[in-house]
């Protein structure tokens, strides 16, 4: 049973603060450091200093701890230290630990970060290479000895169902998704294929990963952190820049869930574990998603950005490609992990956070309501994030 009423969380904290390092595929420079010049920049842009900072959040893989962070950045006393797992699902309940930790009085300012040469050093998309024992790790006992090895082999199990289901194409299905975001990194300086957009063509003409996905459809791999500063909407009225406002946030797992295998399920053609965050964010936001203006979804491969969009329930099942193709609905404006670069989508919510400035390169004109979610295929997060009133 996943939560079933409105929680009492929104509207009480804001992201205030945001700030990263260049995105790269060498930083020449330590995880450590990436992590704390990410921190400092993301202080400096709220007007606050390390001194303010009481808490911090971090990912159970990041190599940098809160401790550690702290010292770097000459912080003194945390009152509230905490690590969200399961990879890039834990990108947005990063933010939501922070607004729980502000809300209840625990800390005033807390800081979200994610730092690491996923480039140069240690590779995600390299696959499983050597893993202790251990009851999380059982399932992969299932798939491993039979070739699927790799974060893309998994996702393409679904990916193969969905086009099976709905009688589609990968060049129709994904081309669009890629598409879209090599057009908005196209325009973005900070993004690491700023200048360089595709065509459907160039989608269809990429090389196999793992079929039906091809290279385009995959995340790159960056070097580079991320942060972002949470704390009251109180508190945020008197710094400098616009808050944006937390007005719900959720965290979701399904049923049978694994970690990018959960192939016994009824159906693989949906996304269940955000579907729970979904209910749960329109619940608490009372928005629906003819409500939202911009929509900064997960895209660590384009197949599952199709079904995050129907499980939001933007579109019908099988029918988010053409949602997609007619730019119904602004998306991944920075570029997304396809595009900009792959933060376990911490740029993501920067992102939104410029949206509801009015700061983004890519601006949609008067934006004030942002949906931002996390990884998908594990237990993830998501966020709805609007402009003060």
């Amino acid at each position: 049973m996943s939560a079933r009423t409105r929680d009492s969380l929104g509207g009480r904290a804001a992201v205030v603060g945001i700030g990263a390092t260049e995105f790269s595929k060498d930083s020449g420079r330590s995880e450590l450091r990436l992590a704390a010049e990410a921190v400092r920049a993301a202080l400096d842009d709220a007007g606050l200093t390390p001194a303010d900072v009481d808490g911090l959040v971090t990912f159970t893989m990041d190599t940098s701890p809160e401790i550690t962070v702290a010292q770097a950045c000459g912080m003194g006393e945390l009152s509230f230290f905490s690590r969200v797992h399961y990879g890039g699902g834990a990108a947005c309940a990063t933010v939501q630990q922070a607004a729980l930790a502000v809300a209840t009085g625990v800390a005033e300012v807390v800081v979200c970060y994610r730092a690491f040469n996923e480039r140069s050093g240690r590779r995600f998309g390299s696959g499983v290479r050597h893993r202790e024992p251990s009851a999380e790790g059982a399932a992969l006992g299932w798939t491993l000895p039979f070739g699927l090895l790799t974060p893309a082999s998994w996702v393409a199990m679904a990916a193969q169902r969905y086009l099976y289901t709905y009688g589609l194409t990968p060049e129709e299905a994904f081309g669009p998704v890629a598409v879209t975001a090599r057009r908005h990194a196209a325009a973005n300086p900070a993004a690491y294929f700023h200048g360089r957009p595709i065509t459907l063509a160039d989608h269809a003409a990429s090389r196999w990963i793992a079929e039906p996905l091809r290279l385009l459809d995959c995340c790159q791999e960056t070097d580079g952190g991320q942060a972002l500063v949470v704390t009251s909407v109180e508190r945020a009225r008197d710094l400098p820049r616009p808050p944006a406002v937390i007005a719900a946030a959720a965290q979701g797992a399904g049923r049978a869930q694994e970690q990018m295998t959960s192939f016994y399920r009824d159906d693989l053609t949906g996304l269940p574990e955000m579907g729970v965050v979904a209910r749960q964010l329109w619940r608490t936001s009372g928005l629906a998603p003819a409500d939202i203006e911009v929509g900064i979804l997960y895209d660590h491969f384009s197949p599952f950005v199709l079904m995050q969009l129907e499980e939001f329930g933007f579109c019908a099942p099988g029918e988010a490609a053409g949602f997609v193709a007619a730019d119904r609905l602004p998306l991944n404006t920075h570029g997304g992990q396809l595009g900009e670069a792959y933060l376990h989508g911490m740029n993501g919510v920067a992102e939104a956070v410029r949206q509801l400035r009015g700061t983004s390169v890519n601006q949609v004109p008067g934006a004030s309501r942002v949906l931002v979610t996390a990884g998908t295929g594990v237990p993830t997060s998501g966020l709805v994030l609007t402009a003060q009133g």
